[in-house]
């Protein structure tokens, strides 16, 4: 079988458009797949419209049998990270197969290829197209869709990447919170002591006047984020980027920042899980999936928390607690019934001990992989 399959490189508009099109076939008897928007996905490609690509390239394949695709992957390579982290990495991602060895194996052996050629000492992913997007493959709590912004695949994925070598790099938790629970008391008392000793303060970021808030946000992403394992510095551009991707869909109750003395200290930011209107619309806003997007845009029912970061020199303040009790409050307050945090990396301790005082649920874990190229 080996001698017919042939992975090719994406080298047009309809080869890119075969390949943002594949998981529609792989995943169509699959009531858990949350297709994306086919434009969305074009974009987050686009070399010409995504900043992330202005410090980093990718090389996009399909595998073809008997002129059928088959499988597709991604081979990337992010500068930035490798300057940070003073090692030479690369990343696979946006990979898709059928349950066939062969055609997986002939995928990575390709990505491991463009990598190895450019001088990559070890290739870790999924990456789509960095750890700081969607990343990982789902590894345990298969029986729900993904919320906002997660990845989702078959069990068979697992076999597949294990059967070719790969090891585990890192597992990512997420965690499942009903928000129809009471503020645990511990909570309680840790917030109302804050409130009277310290003079922090407690705000929604104002997604009017986000020119003033991304440098705030900037500042502790890059400040908090920097010693975690899968940490690179956003540039302005792709802050700039991210805040205009999410402004529409974002809201400002669930985005609580702590500042003292004008200074930010943390911040959280969850999001409205548009993947319970993404699921309706078959990947595409027109021309009619507009008006599925605004009905059932108004009853969405859970959020994600999707990043939460306090600065170094604010650590151990009690102010996450304080971020995650606004949230919490916001996400009541906008009628959601339960929430997702996510995703948490497996031993950052100082984040999963605030989340285990609230009565939260491990319910999917993710792996990311890594396999050495020298």
């Amino acid at each position: 079988m080996k001698e017919i399959i042939k992975v090719k490189k994406v080298e047009n508009k309809k080869e890119l458009d075969l390949f943002v099109k594949l998981p529609f076939k792989i995943y169509r008897n699959d009531k858990n797949f949350v297709p994306p928007l086919i434009s969305e996905v074009k974009e987050t490609l686009s070399k010409e419209k995504n900043p992330y690509f202005n410090h980093a390239e990718r090389e996009l394949f399909l595998a073809y049998f008997k002129d059928e695709i088959v499988g597709r992957i991604a081979a990337i390579i992010d500068y930035n990270y490798i300057n940070h982290h003073q090692k030479k990495v690369g990343f696979f991602g946006f990979f898709e197969s059928i349950n066939d060895f062969d055609i997986a194996s002939a995928l990575f052996d390709k990505a491991k290829e463009w990598l190895k050629a450019k001088g990559m000492e070890l290739m870790v992913g999924p990456a789509n197209p960095a750890l700081n997007d969607e990343c990982a493959f789902l590894y345990e709590g298969f029986s729900s869709p993904p919320t906002i912004k997660m990845p989702y695949n078959p069990p068979y994925y697992l076999e597949l990447v294990e059967k070719y070598g790969m090891s585990k790099a890192k597992d990512l938790y997420a965690y499942y919170i009903d928000l129809n629970q009471f503020v645990p008391e511990k909570v309680q008392n840790v917030v109302e002591k804050l409130k009277k000793k310290e003079k922090f303060i407690v705000r929604k970021v104002n997604l009017k006047k986000l020119d003033i808030e991304l440098p705030k946000i900037k500042e502790v992403y890059n400040d908090a984020w920097q010693e975690n394992w899968d940490f690179t510095p956003l540039t302005d551009e792709e802050i700039n980027y991210l805040g205009r991707k999410l402004k529409p869909i974002a809201k400002s109750e669930i985005i609580p920042i702590v500042e003292i003395d004008n200074e930010p200290v943390g911040i959280s930011i969850a999001l409205p899980n548009y993947n319970e209107v993404l699921c309706h619309l078959n990947g595409r806003l027109f021309p009619f999936g507009i008006f599925k997007f605004f009905y059932y845009q108004r009853r969405i029912k859970s959020a994600r928390l999707w990043a939460l970061g306090i600065k170094k020199k604010f650590r151990k303040t009690g102010a996450d607690a304080l971020l995650y009790y606004e949230t919490f409050l916001g996400g009541k307050k906008l009628g959601y019934e339960w929430g997702e945090v996510s995703w948490i990396l497996e031993d950052n301790i100082d984040i999963i001990k605030p989340i285990e005082v609230w009565k939260v649920k491990l319910y999917k874990k993710y792996r990311i992989y890594q396999y050495p190229l020298s």
